[in-house]
C-alpha cells in the first residue's frame, strides 16, 4: 500500500509541476544541456570570424525587394545574433548564426569577390578578360540582380559574360534572371555553364517531387517561424532562403563526368567533376589564375547533409570522401584560398589542406563507423546513438553539425546500404501512425494516464520521450488541445537544445504549427510558371503524371498528341484506366490532338485559364476525340502544398 501512495505522489508532483505546458522559455534541463555543450567546444575563438570579415568592401542595408514589393531579402532581420547565447539557443549554433549574419561584398582575393549573407548561399564574382563571371546566382533574381549592382557600383561597371551553377539545387541557379536575361541577349553571348544531368536533376528535385519536397523545406529551412531568440536563428548552411520565384535557365554547355580545362573570358578553369556527393549534378573547380579552389557544396563550414530533411536521394558519403581527397591531392598544396558557395573562405595553404583533411575525414567516419556498426548487427537507430564524434570535431567548427548531424547523416548512410527496414521483422509491416497511437495510447490506460506518463517525462527533461508520448495521444486524438500544447513544448525544448540548425527549425516549426495551426508560409516558388517553362515537355508530362488518380478516371482512355510548335516539341500520352504513360515525339495513332503554346499550357497547369477560351481564342486546337484531355485533367489530384505533418 505504501508502493501504491508513493508513486501516486510521485505521479502527481511530476503532473502537477507546470500549471500548464511551457512557451518560449528555457526548462532548467535546456540551460543545464546548453550550457553542458558549450563548455565543451572552443567557443570563443576568433578565426572564423576574422576570416568572415576579411576583404570586406561594401554592403546592402536596406530591404531588397522582388519586382512585386514583396521583400525578398531584409539584411536586418538577424542583427540580434550578437554577443552571448541566450538559453533558449545552443551555443554552438548561435555561433553560426553570428558568422552567417556577416553581410556584404568581400574580396576573396584581388580579381575574386564574394556577396554574403543575403541568401542560403553567396554568388561569386570573378573579374574576367571583359566582364563578370557569375558562379551560383543565388535562390530568387533579387538579391541576385543587388549583389551585381553593389559589385558594378563598388568596383566598376562590367557585363556578364559567363553564369556557372555548381551543382543542381535551386539556391545555386534560381536567381540566374537577376544577372542575365536570356530573353534580352543574344544567348550565344553569355555561357550558362553546369556540370553533366543539371537539368535532368534539377527537375526531379524541384518538379516531379517539388509539391512534397516544398513543403518538407518549410520545417528544414523555419520559413514560417520569426526570426528570434526563441524562433528562428539561422539554418547552418547559411541565415535562411530569399524569398520569390526561382527560375531555371538551361545551360549552354555541359562538364562531362571527367572534367574539363576550359578558358572563361580569358580565365582558366580546371573542373572536376563531383556528381553523387552533395548533388547528384555536381562540379568543383581550380584556377591556377589566382591559386584558388572553389569547393562548391562538397567542403563547406559545416557537416552537410547525406539525407537532407527536405527529402532528396540518399548521398555517397564513400565517393564524396574520395572527391575532397582528390581535391586535396591535386589541389591542396597549390591553393592559397579555398572558397566555396556558402559560408567564408579559409587562406593559406596549411589551413585549406587542413579543412580540406578534416572534411575529407567527416565523411568517411561517418560511412566507415555506420557500416562496422550494422555488420556486427547494429540497426539504423541503435548505431545513430553510438556513433561518436571524430577526434577533430572538438576544434573544428568547420564540420560540427549544424546542417547535417553524425545522428541523421549515419542513419542515412544505413539507409543507402539496406533501405528503410532494420531487418527487425516487427518493423517490417508496422501499422500505421494513426492506428498505432490509437493502440499505444489505450495500452497506456487511455488519454489521462498517457498524458501523466508525458507530463512526468518533460519534468524529468526526457523530452525525446515526452514527444513520443504526446505525440501518440495527437495521432490518435487530434482534437486534444492539452496533448498539442505539451507536444509543442516537447519540440520547442529540443529545438532549444539543438545544434543543427535544421534540427532547430524541424522542433519549432512543428511547435509552431501545433500552437498556431497549419497555416500557409511564404516560402520558395519551384513550381512556378517561370521553371515550367523552362523544362523539357518530356519532363514535365512525367511530372503531371506523378499527379493521376486512376480512381477519378473517367472512360477507357487512348492516346492524346500534344504539339508545341512555338518549342518544336512533341509529347504524346497513353491514358489508360490506372497509368497515364507519356512519351517524347509523335504517335503513330492518335486518338486526340492537341495543339497549344508551351507558356499557355503552362498558364493551363496552373488554372489561369481554362480550355474554352484558349478553344474560343485560337491559342489552342482540339481535334478527334475532344473529351479525352478533359478526362486526363479530371484524373490528375490537385495539388496541397500545405498538407498535414505534426497532425494526421
Amino acid at each position: 500500500m505504501k508502493k501504491i501512495i508513493a508513486s501516486f505522489l510521485t505521479l502527481a508532483i511530476a503532473t502537477t509541476a507546470y500549471a500548464a505546458p511551457p512557451e518560449g522559455i528555457a526548462t532548467k534541463a535546456t540551460k543545464k544541456a546548453n550550457a553542458d555543450f558549450g563548455a565543451r567546444l572552443p567557443i570563443a575563438d576568433q578565426t572564423d570570424f576574422e576570416n568572415a570579415n576579411r576583404g570586406f568592401l561594401a554592403k546592402i542595408e536596406e530591404p531588397i525587394l522582388n519586382e512585386d514589393g514583396s521583400v525578398a531579402w531584409d539584411p536586418s532581420q538577424f542583427d540580434f545574433v550578437k554577443g552571448d547565447a541566450p538559453d533558449t539557443v545552443n551555443p554552438s549554433l548561435w555561433r553560426q548564426g553570428k558568422l552567417n549574419s556577416i553581410h556584404g561584398l568581400f574580396e576573396v582575393t584581388p580579381g575574386i569577390y564574394q556577396f554574403r549573407g543575403y541568401d542560403l548561399a553567396q554568388m561569386t564574382l570573378i573579374a574576367g578578360k571583359k566582364g563578370w563571371i557569375i558562379v551560383d546566382p543565388l535562390t530568387t533574381p533579387a538579391p541576385a540582380k543587388a549583389g551585381l549592382a553593389l559589385a558594378n557600383k563598388t568596383l566598376g561597371k562590367r557585363p556578364v559574360t559567363a553564369v556557372l551553377f555548381t551543382h543542381s539545387h535551386g539556391d545555386h541557379y534560381g536567381g540566374a534572371n537577376g544577372v542575365i536575361n536570356k530573353l534580352d541577349l543574344a544567348y550565344d553571348d553569355v555561357q550558362v555553364i553546369a556540370p553533366h544531368g543539371f537539368v535532368r536533376e534539377s527537375i526531379g528535385e524541384a518538379i516531379i517531387a517539388g509539391t512534397a519536397m516544398s513543403r518538407r523545406v518549410q520545417f528544414q529551412f523555419g520559413t514560417s517561424l520569426p526570426a528570434g531568440k526563441t524562433g528562428h536563428v539561422g539554418g547552418g548552411l547559411g541565415q535562411a532562403l530569399s524569398r520569390g520565384d526561382v527560375a531555371l535557365v538551361p545551360p549552354t554547355k555541359s562538364i562531362g563526368e571527367d572534367g574539363e580545362t576550359m578558358t572563361i573570358d580569358g580565365i582558366t578553369f580546371e573542373f572536376m567533376d563531383a556528381s553523387e556527393t552533395e548533388a547528384p549534378a555536381e562540379f568543383v573547380f581550380y584556377l591556377p589564375q589566382f591559386k584558388a579552389l572553389h569547393s562548391a557544396e562538397v567542403a563547406t563550414r559545416t557537416f552537410h547533409n547525406v539525407l537532407t530533411p527536405r527529402g532528396a536521394l540518399v548521398r555517397d558519403t564513400l565517393k564524396w570522401s574520395k572527391i575532397i581527397d582528390a581535391m586535396y591531392a591535386k589541389y591542396g598544396s597549390k591553393s592559397d584560398v579555398l572558397l566555396a558557395s556558402h559560408h567564408w573562405p579559409t587562406w593559406g595553404s596549411a589551413n585549406v589542406q587542413t579543412a580540406l583533411k578534416n572534411q575529407r575525414g567527416l565523411y568517411r567516419y561517418v560511412h566507415d563507423q555506420t557500416m562496422r556498426q550494422a555488420n556486427q548487427g547494429a540497426t539504423m537507430h541503435e548505431l545513430a546513438e553510438k556513433i561518436g564524434e571524430p577526434d577533430f570535431a572538438k576544434t573544428d567548427f568547420g564540420v560540427r553539425d549544424y546542417y547535417g548531424t553524425l545522428n541523421h547523416n549515419s542513419k542515412a548512410v544505413y539507409q543507402r546500404y539496406f533501405g528503410w527496414w532494420d531487418a527487425v521483422p516487427a518493423t517490417y509491416h508496422q501499422l500505421p501512425p494513426a492506428e498505432a497511437s490509437t493502440k499505444y495510447v489505450a495500452a497506456m490506460g487511455g488519454t489521462d494516464k498517457a498524458l501523466a506518463v508525458g507530463e512526468k517525462a518533460f519534468e524529468a527533461g526526457e523530452y525525446r520521450w515526452a514527444a513520443t508520448v504526446f505525440n501518440h495521444i495527437v495521432f490518435a486524438d487530434p482534437a486534444n488541445e492539452t496533448a498539442k500544447k505539451w507536444l509543442a513544448s516537447s519540440y520547442e525544448q529540443l529545438g532549444f537544445q539543438a545544434e543543427a540548425g535544421t534540427w532547430r527549425n524541424i522542433y519549432l516549426v512543428g511547435a509552431k504549427e501545433l500552437r498556431e495551426g497549419n497555416k500557409s508560409s511564404g516560402t520558395v516558388n519551384s513550381s512556378n510558371a517561370k521553371v515550367l517553362n523552362g523544362i523539357a515537355a518530356i519532363d514535365l508530362f512525367d511530372a503531371i503524371a506523378t499527379r493521376f488518380n486512376p480512381k477519378k478516371m473517367q472512360g477507357e482512355g487512348g492516346i492524346i498528341q500534344f504539339t508545341f510548335a512555338d518549342r518544336k516539341e512533341a509529347v504524346n500520352v497513353d491514358l489508360g484506366k490506372s497509368v497515364m504513360f507519356p512519351r517524347a515525339g509523335q504517335a503513330d495513332a492518335a486518338t486526340a490532338q492537341i495543339g497549344i503554346s508551351r507558356t499557355d499550357f503552362t498558364r493551363l497547369l496552373l488554372r489561369q485559364v481554362n480550355p474554352r477560351e484558349l478553344v474560343q481564342s485560337g491559342a489552342m486546337t482540339v481535334s478527334g476525340d475532344t473529351a479525352l484531355m478533359a478526362s486526363m485533367f479530371v484524373a490528375l489530384d490537385p495539388v496541397n502544398p500545405q498538407f498535414n505533418i505534426v497532425t494526421p
